[in-house]
């Protein structure tokens, strides 16, 4: 058997471990409609995650009528109570992802989490699936006093991991952006949520599903 060539690899959360888009959206839909603004489809609000709450509020708003920063402030605060009281109701992992962690953690591989979500909304959806305690590192999009695209957060995730050669998995320009300024071999998830076209993202591999992850790092390793 031949040796897997990543002491770490680390992941986005919303969209690369996770389906939140249905959560996310009815939190998005409550901060809406309680300005009587309409409704949008979890398919016209998937393209508006990835930076933080407050990033896909903005871009619901404008939207749906536009804001100013006095309800984009109030609103913030609605949307965030509201999904902390709701964040997993529908929320599970992508078919294929709890297997390929199990996997990668028998190669003896640390894993990380860099999110731009909030960090103990993090930290609670995955408490909530059973799956915190694969993670030696959670780091939300609070966590440090910048977040991705920076890189920072993702040299914190190797530190936390040990050191040691790392990948970067993400379905964001976010993710690979932070994952190549932080000189790390990036893989995009093509079933994420886009905001433009996964080929667009200028990522080093595309997955179109968690079955796909070892092999292709495997050959981004070697």
């Amino acid at each position: 058997m031949t040796q897997f060539l990543f002491k770490i690899v680390g992941f986005d959360l919303d969209g690369t471990l996770l389906d939140t888009s249905g959560d996310l959206a009815a939190a998005v839909n409550h901060a809406l409609t309680s300005v009587d603004r309409p409704a949008l489809s979890v398919e016209q609000v998937k393209p508006m995650i990835g930076g933080g709450a407050r990033h896909m509020l903005k871009q619901g708003l404008t939207a749906t009528g536009g804001y100013d920063e006095a309800m984009l402030d109030t609103l913030h605060a609605r949307l965030l109570a509201y999904y902390e009281a709701n964040i997993c109701v529908l929320t599970r992992p992508y078919p294929g992802v709890v297997d390929a962690l199990d996997a990668l953690a028998a190669k003896g591989v640390t894993l990380g989490i860099v999110t731009n979500k909030i960090e103990r909304f993090a930290r609670t959806v995955l408490g909530e699936l059973g799956l915190i305690d694969r993670f030696a590192c959670i780091l939300g999009g609070d966590t440090m006093s910048e977040s991705k695209p920076s890189p920072m957060p993702i040299h914190e995730m190797v530190r936390q991991c040990g050191g040691g050669r790392a990948a970067f998995v993400g379905d964001s320009i976010f993710d690979i952006q932070a994952g190549q300024a932080a000189g790390l071999p990036t893989v995009a998830c093509s079933y994420g949520f886009l905001m433009q076209p996964v080929e667009d993202l200028g990522a080093d591999a595309v997955i179109d599903g968690f079955d796909a992850l070892i092999p292709t790092l495997e050959r981004l390793g070697a």
